[in-house]
């Protein structure tokens, strides 16, 4: 028997085949072309489902789950995405508009942080533990709690946002509509504005040299590139931004203790130069710190992976 993972993303949506000890056997993907009619979105979901079981000559009986991981507000209970504005769903029935098209009934549907997460948890950094967190940090912050082997996610399925956590009161403006939400500091975005504000009241950093004078080239490597090299400047942006990032996390281990919390998302690309300072930071701050044994930070190990065998473990 196999499951189907569903990776649905405003660029591309993935699918994979997942086998019994999670690994994915077959993958493929299609671009989303958001901004389209939905139903066109789930006929393609439809079609690379149906190309990838001819493929590998399963048989849809074979397929005991199909999950699907997508943006949004969702309602895994009914099947529904109760919002995702960039694929242009409200209250859209993606469950039901699928087993319209697909020999297999059953289907799930859970949030892409929140399926990440439990993908980590069943074959990544987070395999074996029965408390587990992560965090996502990409243009926001997301993040997945899952506790015994379960999605957290609230009475009313909007748990887990842990990137809207206020660490700066009245501090900097979030999509959300508050101010000083973790996100816009600890973001890969938070990063690029604090980067930013350091070069503006530095003209001598070679952050200026590595952006050819533009400071709208600034990425979320400016800053670590530029540290790694000495520069003064960067290592003081990356000094910040560790301080904000430790801040977070320390909140969610002192309300939570979970047993790991892994980090994901492009700026956890940085490994060791991120994590090394973070770790000694956070193990100092965090309210269990004199404790023998103590929350774990690690990297997440499935990259974009994640999300399918989450799916797919719906």
């Amino acid at each position: 028997m196999y499951r189907i993972g569903v990776d649905l993303g405003g660029t591309n949506i993935a699918i994979g085949i997942v086998d019994g000890e999670n690994n994915i056997v077959k993958k493929g993907s299609v671009p989303t072309n958001a901004g389209r009619n939905p139903d066109e979105i789930v006929k393609d979901i439809a079609k690379l489902t149906t190309d990838l079981l001819k493929e590998m000559d399963i048989l849809p009986c074979r397929i005991e789950l199909l999950g699907i991981a997508s943006p949004g507000a969702i309602d895994p209970v009914n099947g529904v995405v109760s919002r995702a504005t960039n694929l242009g769903m409200v209250d859209y029935p993606l469950v039901a508009k699928l087993r319209e098209l697909l020999p297999i009934k059953n289907i799930k549907i859970e949030n892409d942080a929140n399926a990440a997460a439990l993908g980590e948890a069943v074959a990544g950094s987070g395999k074996g533990v029965d408390k587990f967190i992560m965090v996502t940090l990409g243009t926001g912050v997301g993040g997945g709690i899952i506790i015994d082997g379960k999605i957290y996610s609230g009475f009313n399925y909007a748990g887990g946002e842990l990137g809207h956590m206020v660490i700066e009161h009245n501090g900097r403006q979030c999509g959300c509509g508050r101010r000083g939400c973790w996100e816009t500091y600890s973001s890969a975005t938070g990063l690029i504005n604090i980067t930013k504000e350091y070069m503006m009241n530095n003209r001598n950093s070679i952050m200026w040299k590595m952006v050819e004078g533009d400071i709208d080239k600034v990425s979320g490597k400016t800053a670590y590139k530029a540290a790694s090299m000495g520069d003064m400047t960067a290592r003081a942006v990356c000094a910040e931004y560790t301080d904000y990032l430790a801040c977070g996390l320390v909140n969610i281990i002192n309300i939570f203790q979970p047993n790991i919390i892994s980090i994901g998302g492009g700026v956890s690309n940085e490994g060791e130069n991120l994590m090394a300072p973070l770790c000694e930071l956070v193990d100092k701050l965090q309210f269990t710190s004199a404790a023998a044994v103590k929350t774990e930070l690690r990297l997440a190990e499935l990259k974009n992976d994640a999300g399918i065998i989450g799916a797919a473990s719906i």
